[in-house]
This record gives structure tokens, C-alpha cells and sequence, in this order.
């Protein structure tokens, strides 16, 4: 795949857009989605914080989510997405397998070879992609790139998180926002006029702004520091005002240019699938791009923020419950620490959809 910038246009750049060369292309041919049985309701967080059912429901539009239990770990969730999407695909084999997570089951080594294993799928490449929230835009990226230059035939790429294992129970600010699961996509080398085949990927990163979503504590900056981490530096945190502003205006900005590569005007988008970030942002985003509710897929008030799983996981939702049909043209967009961020743009092609318990999804 070759990238190219684009021009900056008013507001921040959107990134870089990725274009496969002409007569190979990377094409959506499974899906899946597993979110754990445990559910915390509102009313659960309201007994331990300082907080309320209707302060949730306003500021973030969540109403349940999903969490681990001990002794399950991201791995876990990413098996069970994993295998959805290759019985959706009708073949148990891929040529590598990319999965993107931001809670991984040990800093070394990497989760993806586990899963790989697990998932009978033998000695495949696999390897994991950290871009936080955006990760599944990344690691679909990165799927495609292995399709296009010829690397790869079938890629299975994960998205999956365990987000409350990072998550301080008692910070307001988080704790009611982030739960856990895992969506993931077959893709399979085809052709750029059939359904499913993914069209423009924008893609940005921004690490002047890194500290703005952060687990200090951990990695080798802080280790090699000489200095013990200071209580709470092993929890994810988030500058959330900031966050809130650079989400709507990145997530904006590249959905804008994967669009205009894609030769598409906002009232071509049939469905629109932005990253389960929270209520506000997606009707942020929506309203600046003039996509209208009806055309808005959501599943968070059912499953919260899953992190990087949140795209596939709302597109598995959406296909399973019918609001996702073959044809419409779809436009993702994500954000996340780093700071990341991307869009893509494809066409939804007939898949079969696994029979796991899913929430209900909405179109907003």
C-alpha cells in the first residue's frame, strides 16, 4: 500500500491516506464479536461512587457494561472473537494473524502468537498493534498492507481489550466509561470493485499530545527512571476536556479526507460507525459531518467503551440485529492515545454472522 499527506485544509491534519495498488485488494469476509457474560449496570457504579444514573446516562449515554471476571484476560476475549469471525468466513485458515490491543496479557510477549495458537492456526505470523482506541483502524491497515503487496491472502485481525484490568475503580472519569471485549475480520485478497473491499484508510498520529491519555507507570520510561511510581500511576488516565476536543476534530477531519478519497460526499454514507468513545462525541462528530441520527450506528449505551474492540464489535452488533445490511456504504472512524487516529470507508458486503449473545444495538 502506498501512502500519500494531504493537505491540511482548516483544522488540524487528518493524517496520511493508504491506497492499494490497482488490481489487489483487501475484502471483509468474516466477522465476529464476544463481549464477557458479567454486566455492571449503572445503578452498580452509583452504590461505590460519587455519581448518579442520569449523570452516566447524560454525560456518556451508557447505561450497562460488560466486564471481566477474574481470571480472564484479553487473550480470552480475543480467542472467542476470533473464532466467530472464521466460522463467518467459512474457512478455519488464515495467513497472519494482527491483533490490536491495549491491555495485553503481558508486556512480553506479545498476546497475538497465543491466540494464534489457541485458534489452531499454527505457526502464522502474529503480532500485536498498540494504537489504543484506534487500534482496529491500525491493525486493519495493517491486514490490508500484507494482502496488497502479496504477503498474505487471509488476515485475521483482532481488536480486543480487557479495559477495566487498567481502569481505577474509584476515578469517576473512567470507571463509568470503559468496560471490556473483542470484534475481529477476516480479510481475504480480492478485487477493489467487490463488496467488502476496503476502500479509502486515512490514517494520523500526534505524539506531542501523548500525555493526554497515559498509564505512566510500567513501561520503561518510568522504570528506568530510577523512581518508584507515584499510587495510581499503574491506571489508565485521561485528560478528558482535552480528549473530548481533539476526538471530535481528528475523528472530523480524517472521515472528511477518507471521503473525499473515496470520491463520497457525506450524504452518500448509508451507515455511519464511529468509535464507541462516548454519547457526545458521537453526535460531535456526526453533527460537523451532517450525518443525521438515523444514519448512526450505536451500541454503547449497551456495552460502553471496549477500547480498540469497539468498531468491530459494533459492526458484528449491527449485522447480527439487521440496522447493518449488505451494500451500504459504511464510513469508520476512531480515536485514541498516542495521540492515533483513522478512518476507512468501504461498501458491507453479505456476511453470516455468528450466533453469540450480542446486546441490542441502535442507530442513534
Amino acid at each position: 500500500m502506498s501512502g500519500a499527506d494531504l493537505p491540511a485544509g482548516p483544522g488540524p491534519r487528518a493524517g496520511r491516506v493508504f491506497t492499494a495498488p490497482a488490481g489487489r485488494a483487501a475484502v471483509l469476509a468474516g466477522i465476529g464479536g464476544h463481549v464477557p457474560p458479567t454486566v455492571v449496570t449503572n445503578d452498580d457504579l452509583v452504590a461505590r461512587l460519587d455519581t448518579s444514573d442520569a449523570w452516566i446516562r447524560t454525560r456518556t449515554g451508557i447505561a450497562t457494561r460488560h466486564v471481566v471476571t477474574p481470571g480472564t484476560a484479553t487473550s480470552d476475549l480475543a480467542v472467542e472473537a476470533g473464532l466467530q469471525a472464521l466460522k463467518s468466513s467459512h474457512d478455519s485458515q488464515v495467513d497472519a494473524v494482527v491483533l490490536a490491543t491495549t491491555t495485553p496479557d503481558h508486556p512480553c510477549p506479545a498476546t497475538a502468537p497465543a491466540v494464534a495458537a489457541r485458534l489452531g492456526l499454527g505457526g502464522v505470523p502474529a503480532f500485536d498493534v498498540a494504537a489504543v482506541c484506534a487500534g482496529f483502524l491500525y491493525a486493519l491497515a495493517t491486514g490490508a498492507g500484507h494482502i496488497a503487496t502479496g504477503l498474505a491472502d487471509r488476515v485475521l485481525v483482532i481488536a480486543a481489550d480487557a479495559f477495566t484490568t487498567i481502569i481505577d475503580p474509584d476515578d469517576r472519569g473512567t470507571a463509568v466509561i470503559f468496560a471490556d471485549g473483542a470484534g475481529a475480520v477476516v480479510l481475504r485478497a480480492g478485487t477493489a470493485d467487490e463488496p467488502g473491499a476496503l476502500g479509502s484508510l486515512v490514517l494520523g498520529s500526534d505524539g506531542e499530545l501523548s500525555d493526554l491519555i497515559t498509564v505512566a507507570a510500567g513501561g520503561s520510561r518510568q522504570r528506568s527512571s530510577g523512581l518508584d511510581p507515584q499510587p495510581g500511576d499503574e491506571y489508565f488516565r485521561m485528560a478528558g476536556r482535552a480528549t473530548y476536543r481533539h476526538a471530535v476534530e481528528r475523528m472530523t477531519a480524517a472521515s472528511l479526507h477518507a471521503l473525499a478519497d473515496a470520491d463520497w460526499r457525506p450524504e452518500d454514507v448509508d451507515r455511519f460507525a464511529a468509535h464507541q468513545a462516548n454519547a457526545r462525541i458521537l453526535t460531535a462528530v456526526s453533527d460537523r459531518l451532517g450525518i443525521e441520527p438515523a444514519r448512526q450506528l450505536s451500541n454503547i449505551e449497551h456495552v460502553g467503551n471496549t477500547g480498540g474492540a469497539s468498531i468491530p464489535l459494533l459492526l458484528d452488533h449491527s449485522a447480527a440485529d439487521g440496522s447493518l445490511k449488505a451494500g451500504d456504504r459504511l464510513l469508520l472512524t476512531a480515536f485514541g492515545g498516542g495521540l492515533s487516529w483513522g478512518a476507512a470507508t468501504l461498501t458491507w458486503p453479505e456476511l453470516q454472522t455468528g450466533p453469540g449473545p450480542r446486546p441490542t444495538p441502535r442507530t442513534t
